[in-house]
């Protein structure tokens, strides 16, 4: 446990009507926050470092770019999920705030102090340069051409790198991207949203692809 962690505990409301059950910080929550009865400890909640699951580490060389995100929460929450998911690079792009924005930390948790990141104010430029580099330039949007996130292989970017382009939460990505795009990747919706929010359709598609299967076997 890292110094200056918080312990929590689970702690139940002793009143038979009540029964409130809730996590608390040590040394708090000796209270019943609903009723006001004197509450005791039932229950120590795992060491979720003790008890993580270790996977391989990925061959996919993935990066980001997030090009004109409108919410700090979300390009924070990004950063975390990234950082999660063995990301190696984000490119902020257009109006999308960098880890300067004091914001953003509240949902990065301190994501934004350990991944590499840079800042450009055109977004299609970004995207044109690396891809001229030899990256895989691919889009996450919901178009007419786009093929579903989970046809897609780890291989299929032949050993190059990736840049998956994520886009803003009203527009989508730019559409001089999408011309530029080696593949354009949509999530199946089997629900009556067409959509999803920025930062969990980015999360699902970069744990798929940092994780996906090999179109053959590896040795």
């Amino acid at each position: 446990m890292e110094e200056g962690q918080l312990v929590f505990s689970m702690r139940q409301c002793g009143n038979k009507g009540c029964r409130f059950r809730f996590p608390a910080a040590a040394g708090r929550g000796e209270r019943c926050p609903q009723c006001g009865n004197h509450t005791a400890v039932v229950a120590i909640p795992h060491n979720k470092r003790e008890n993580a699951i270790l996977h391989p580490t990925s061959s996919l060389h993935l990066e980001l770019l997030l090009d004109n995100i409108r919410s700090v929460y979300n390009v924070g929450s990004i950063f975390r999920t990234a950082d999660g998911a063995g990301v190696k690079h984000l490119h902020l792009a257009g109006i999308t705030a960098t880890p300067e924005h004091p914001k953003l930390v509240k949902t990065a948790l301190g994501a934004d102090s350990q991944m590499g990141w840079s800042y450009s104010r055109n977004g299609v430029d970004t995207a044109v340069r690396l891809q001229n580099q030899g990256y895989r330039l691919w889009a996450l949007e919901d178009a007419p051409e786009a093929i579903s996130l989970y046809s897609v292989k780890r291989d299929m970017a032949d050993g190059r790198p990736i840049l998956l382009v994520v886009g803003n939460e009203n527009v989508g990505v730019d559409p001089a991207i999408l011309q530029w795009s080696d593949q354009i990747l949509a999530l199946p919706m089997l629900g009556v949203k067409d959509s999803l929010n920025v930062a969990v359709a980015c999360g699902i598609a970069v744990y798929h692809l940092s994780l996906a299967p090999s179109r053959k076997p590896m040795s």
